[in-house]
């Protein structure tokens, strides 16, 4: 899926590559993420993120509520089946907590792709959608936990003003009222009734993000679809439906990758051998594990966590 522009909302001029504040931004960007990593600022919920080279490797994480705001270089992330594509030109934003795919497609060490994240508070989006739509939401055809749309320079600039307050008198008590300009813009733009949604009890996307909560605090457990349902008060055909547009998944499928990514990082970093993480996480049959295992990261274990060990010891990321 390409980047798609909506013309809801009430966006205001694209940010073209190399305007002023996007400058701005990427210099602040660089100041406080000096190296390769992502760094949480000192506003909550801000991060600050840094990329020197393009990958050719795919990398797995888990995605939680977020607006992306890219300053400088280009990622793709695929989502399922789905890919979406952002640039300083687009902006993306999550409504639910995804396991995702990504993968970096323009950096290098003299032009890193840099990028200002900002979680999504689903109470606070709530409190906010009631002064943005006051007469209601307008109606949303479209149910996927992600979505990709134009970015303007409003947003970009309240960004840049945003990281700016670190370090200066009165941050504390500026930078909430910036977080909540920056939400405002964001529900007003083209794509802001999507995200809206994660903050209306009685969406169909604040349902699935319950039951997506329970599924990631549970997933070592055995899971019925039914159940999960109630969760989200919706009838089993209906939940199922709503989940993998919302996901791009099945919830079996959306279980099963929380599995496989969890027995990684448990491999990884507390060394267990496959058999012990995938009894960990769940799995009663060894040969299953190592046969999702190798179709979803491309190697099976016993290949694939000496290869991840080596990168890691050169400086390289397993999670982006």
């Amino acid at each position: 899926m390409k980047p798609s522009d909506t013309n809801s909302g009430a966006p205001g001029a694209a940010v073209a590559p190399g305007a002023p504040n996007v400058a701005r931004l990427a210099t602040l960007i660089k100041a406080y993420a000096p190296h390769d990593g992502s760094f949480e600022l000192r506003i909550p919920g801000v991060h600050a993120i840094r990329r020197s080279r393009a990958s050719m490797e795919l990398v797995h994480g888990m995605q939680q509520p977020a607006l992306c705001v890219v300053a400088q270089g280009a990622k793709r992330l695929m989502v399922g089946r789905e890919v979406y594509e952002y640039d300083t030109s687009h902006m993306i934003a999550f409504s639910v907590d995804l396991p995702v795919t990504a993968q970096v497609t323009q950096a290098s060490h003299s032009e890193p792709f840099l990028c200002f994240k900002l979680d999504l508070d689903r109470h606070k989006v709530a409190e906010l959608v009631l002064k943005a739509y006051p007469h209601g939401l307008p109606r949303v055809h479209e149910r996927s936990g992600v979505s990709v749309g134009r970015v303007d320079t409003s947003i970009v600039a309240a960004a840049t003003r945003l990281v700016e307050l670190i370090g200066q008198s009165g941050a504390e008590l500026l930078a909430p009222l910036v977080v909540d300009e920056i939400l405002i813009r964001l529900l007003l733009s083209p794509i802001g009734a999507r995200v809206a949604q994660i903050g209306v009890a009685e969406s169909s996307v604040h349902g699935i993000a319950t039951a997506v909560s329970w599924l990631r605090a549970n997933f070592s457990q055995p899971m019925k679809v039914e159940d999960l349902a109630e969760l989200a008060h919706m009838s089993a055909s209906s939940f199922h439906q709503h989940f993998k547009a919302g996901t791009s998944m099945s919830p079996l499928q959306y279980q099963k990758v929380l599995r496989l990514q969890e027995a990684r990082r448990l491999m990884l970093s507390a060394m267990m051998d496959a058999g012990t993480a995938s009894r960990q996480v769940g799995y009663l049959s060894a040969s299953q594990f190592s046969r999702e295992y190798g179709r979803f990261f491309g190697s099976p274990p016993t290949k694939d966590i000496p290869t991840l060990r080596e990168h890691v010891l050169q400086g390289g990321f397993v999670e982006g």
